[in-house]
């Protein structure tokens, strides 16, 4: 009879399994969120540029940007030039050779960003693409324009004007053709 009454008595609790489900998961959530603090609060989380990334650290702006891009792309307002490639060359060396060098020239530092600077002139290891010559116009220009969160690459939508911005994005697009002389001349100087 004891054994009849024990199982009565489990029985009689509606909602016994939901409510400890709940309360574990609760517990859990606290539990994380307290170590996920005290994991950044005292400095363990990599923010050294040569610290180690995250776990899906890469996809958390990759994925989501690659999406947006694709719903925002633009094609060029106007097609090449000896003009827009002059004029692109002169906004690359003021603006973006810094970090991502010229075609005699790659920047030291960039290798040790995170993630690091591409060197827009310099071949791939594989194939013949130099820079982000495999890349759309209009997915040079966004990133140009809107830059790249969790990057060192800054928006310029505000510091240039549409048109500075497509021309640096096409004399990109076409980097792994032979320049005009005079593009080269610019590209190389200073």
């Amino acid at each position: 009879m004891a054994t009849v009454k024990k199982a009565a008595s489990r029985s009689g609790k509606p909602g016994g399994g939901f409510v400890k489900f709940l309360l574990g998961f609760l517990f859990a959530f606290v539990v994380l969120f307290v170590g996920g603090w005290t994991y950044l609060r005292y400095g363990h989380a990599p923010v050294a540029v040569e610290d180690a990334a995250l776990p899906f650290e890469k996809e958390l702006v990759r994925v989501p940007m690659h999406a947006r891009i694709d719903k925002e792309i633009q094609q060029p307002p106007f097609g090449i030039s000896e003009d827009v490639y002059e004029s692109g060359a002169t906004i690359y060396v003021q603006q973006c050779a810094a970090c991502h060098g010229r075609p005699d020239k790659p920047v030291e530092f960039a290798k040790w960003m995170y993630p690091h600077a591409p060197q827009l002139w310099k071949k791939h290891a594989k194939g013949n693409v130099v820079g982000v010559s495999d890349d759309e116009p209009g997915e040079t220009f966004w990133k140009v324009k809107n830059g790249i969160r969790l990057t060192g690459m800054p928006a310029y939508q505000h510091v240039l004007t549409e048109e500075q911005m497509w021309d640096v994005s096409l004399l990109l697009k076409n980097a792994d053709q032979q320049m005009p002389d005079p593009v080269m001349a610019i590209l190389k100087s200073k």
